[in-house]
C-alpha cells in the first residue's frame, strides 16, 4: 500500500505527496468516511493517507489514485461549512502552528472573528500567533487600535508580530519560526496573506488581490486549502480568506477553557458548574467588570455560549 501526505484540496480530487516524492491525483474511495465529526470533506490538507495506484490500460503506468483510508489527525482546524449549515469544513490538519493574520484597517478585522479562530485553536492544542500586516499604512488612530489588540492578546500570552508585506517589515523574523514545521495561515479575504507568503518565499508566486475602495473588503484570491514546502523544510498551508468563523464540536462548559484568562480564574467562582454569566460569586464576572478581563474577550465568551445549542456535540 501506497502513502503519503495530502498538500492540495479541490473537493473531488487531492494532491498527494507520496513518501518516495512523488506527486499524484487522487480521489477518495466510494465509501471512504471519517467518524471524527460531520464534515463536507472527509479529507484535509495535512492528511496522512494510503491509497492504491490506479494504471492506464494503454501504458500501464500508475498515473492517478484512489484514497482508501486515512491515518488518526493529531488535530485540526475546523468550521462551520456556512451560517445555515450544521455541517463543519476541516480547514487543515496535523498543524504544527497556526498564524492569524489580523489587520486593524484595510480591511477591519473584529476581535469576535480572532477570538473564534483562537479558541478553536486552544482546543485542539495547536499554538497560535497573530500576525499585524500592513503597519506600513496606519494613521495614528489605526496605531491606537493595534496597542489595543497588543494589550489584550500579549497579556493573555499570545505572540503578536507587526510585519508589513508590501514594505518587506519583520518578515524575517517570521521566516525564523518556519523551519521544519507545518504552519497554517488564516484570515480574512484580504488582509495581506498571499503577500506575506510570497515575502516568505518568492518562488511561490502565489496570487494576490486588492481591496475593494467601497467596502474595504478583500476579494477570494486562494480557492482551495493547499501546502507548499519552502526552504529550509518549512510546510506552508495556505488557506483561502474566511468571511465567518463558527467554532464547533465542543460543548458549552468547555469554552471557558479556551480562553486563558478566564480558564485561571475558574476554581475562584462560588459555584463549579459556573457559566460566567449571572451566577453569584463569579470570579470571572468580576474580573471583567474590573476589567482585568479585556471586555471585547468577555463579550466573545458570552457570543460563544449564547449561539444556538445544536451547534455542539452532546
Amino acid at each position: 500500500m501506497n502513502k503519503g501526505l495530502v498538500i492540495r484540496s479541490t473537493g473531488s480530487w487531492y494532491s498527494i505527496k507520496s513518501d518516495d516524492g512523488t506527486i499524484l491525483d487522487c480521489r477518495i474511495k466510494g465509501k471512504l468516511r471519517m467518524k471524527e465529526v460531520r464534515t463536507t470533506n472527509p479529507i484535509a490538507v495535512g492528511d496522512r493517507v494510503a491509497f492504491e495506484l490506479q494504471y492506464d490500460e494503454t501504458t500501464k503506468e500508475g498515473v492517478t489514485g484512489i484514497i482508501v483510508s486515512v491515518e488518526p489527525r493529531k488535530n485540526y482546524i475546523i468550521r462551520k461549512a456556512s451560517n445555515l449549515s450544521r455541517e463543519s469544513q476541516i480547514i487543515a490538519s496535523n498543524i504544527d502552528q497556526a498564524y492569524i493574520i489580523v489587520t486593524v484597517n484595510y480591511p477591519v478585522t473584529l476581535p469576535g472573528f480572532i477570538d473564534r479562530y483562537l479558541v478553536s485553536a486552544m482546543a485542539y492544542r495547536i499554538p497560535a500567533t497573530l500576525i499585524f500586516n500592513k503597519i506600513d499604512l496606519y494613521n495614528e488612530k489605526d496605531y491606537e487600535k493595534l496597542e489595543e489588540f497588543l494589550q489584550t492578546y500579549e497579556s493573555i500570552g499570545y505572540k503578536c508580530l507587526q510585519v508589513s508585506a508590501e514594505k518587506n517589515i519583520n518578515i524575517d523574523l517570521l521566516k525564523k519560526e518556519l523551519p521544519g514545521k507545518i504552519s497554517l495561515f488564516s484570515g480574512l479575504s484580504g488582509v495581506g496573506k498571499s503577500s506575506i507568503l510570497n515575502c516568505i518565499d518568492p518562488n511561490l508566486k502565489l496570487k494576490t488581490g486588492v481591496i475593494s475602495d467601497h467596502h474595504q473588503q478583500g476579494k477570494h484570491t486562494t480557492t482551495f486549502a493547499e501546502m507548499f514546502e519552502t526552504l529550509e523544510d518549512a510546510m506552508i498551508i495556505d488557506t483561502p480568506g474566511i468571511r465567518g468563523f463558527g467554532v464547533i464540536d465542543m460543548q458549552k462548559e468547555e469554552i471557558a477553557h479556551y480562553f486563558p484568562e478566564i480558564f485561571g480564574l475558574l476554581d475562584q467562582c462560588r459555584f463549579f458548574n459556573c457559566m460566567h454569566t449571572h451566577e453569584p460569586g463569579c470570579a470571572v464576572k468580576a474580573a471583567a467588570e474590573r476589567g482585568d478581563i479585556p471586555a471585547t474577550r468577555y463579550e466573545s465568551y458570552l457570543s460563544l455560549i449564547a449561539e444556538d445549542d445544536s451547534r455542539y456535540r452532546g
